[in-house]
């Protein structure tokens, strides 16, 4: 396993392309972050949850996530590099854990870095637009339980997106078709279910879209409101990476390449 884990490594960080993803990320999701608590304002207390506010960008750095992880086992398809990977690690469940192994840890300390950077301007701009302490918004601290649980399950997320898009590229071999399979599961699944008029199966949605319930976890206000709990979403969005890297592994294995 050590071997592989350090080929990954070496491929990652020899090749341009997934640090400026990876910054990219960092970028875009603070930059939403920053701008939607700089545009927001507070006109009456228990106006809204902060720190889901100050998570926002999130919604944007999955993207860039995606398509980093389709690119590290996709992008060798592609090439054919798969095939010399393949030639020096003939067990292929340990190509597979290994790139699962090294994604991880490189999307988890950059979605620290977002995670924190947005929580960051969250308590620099959102006092400044009448959340404060009087309205019972106090400032965003990671010393308050559910800020740090939305903080920590945000980067989990992350994480699972990047391993769930892993076992798509893996399913599917080829880059664009990923990277839309991807992000038509993340972004169309919660456009489908505002679009269905009956209550019952828009519910249903929201609690099995893999954003939509992962994104559960960022909520610390009127967490009862909501269509499945903020841990039992991350639990669904864990099942989506787990079964597309499941299957992803069991093809890689099977057929040729």
């Amino acid at each position: 396993m050590r071997p592989a884990l350090h080929a990954e490594w070496t491929k990652l960080r020899t090749v341009t392309s997934p640090l400026w993803l990876l910054l990219g990320m960092i970028a875009a999701t603070v930059a939403l972050s920053a701008g939607a608590t700089s545009v927001v304002t507070c006109a009456s207390a228990g106006c809204g949850d902060m720190t889901k506010l100050s998570l926002i960008g999130v919604l944007l750095g999955q993207a860039l996530v995606a398509i980093l992880a389709v690119l590290v086992i996709a992008g060798e398809y592609g090439t054919g590099m798969i095939r010399t990977t393949l030639a020096a690690t003939p067990h292929r469940a340990t190509v597979l854990a290994a790139k699962a192994v090294t994604l991880t840890g490189i999307v988890a300390a950059a979605g620290t870095i977002a995670v924190l950077g947005s929580l960051a301007a969250g308590r620099l701009l959102l006092p400044g637009h009448a959340f404060t302490t009087t309205r019972g918004h106090p400032p965003l601290s990671l010393t308050d339980w559910p800020t740090l649980r939305a903080a920590f399950g945000s980067i989990l997320y992350l994480t699972l997106i990047a391993l769930l898009s892993l076992g798509v590229a893996t399913i599917v071999r080829d880059s664009a078709t990923s990277i839309g399979i991807v992000l038509g599961l993340l972004y169309l699944v919660p456009v489908l279910s505002q679009m269905i008029g009956n209550p019952h199966w828009q519910r249903l949605l929201q609690r099995i879209g893999p954003m939509s319930a992962g994104l559960a976890v960022q909520a610390t206000t009127d967490i009862r409101s909501l269509p499945i709990g903020p841990w039992a979403g991350l639990g669904v969005t864990a099942g989506w990476a787990a079964a597309a890297l499941l299957a992803g592994g069991l093809l890689l294995r099977m057929r040729d390449t």
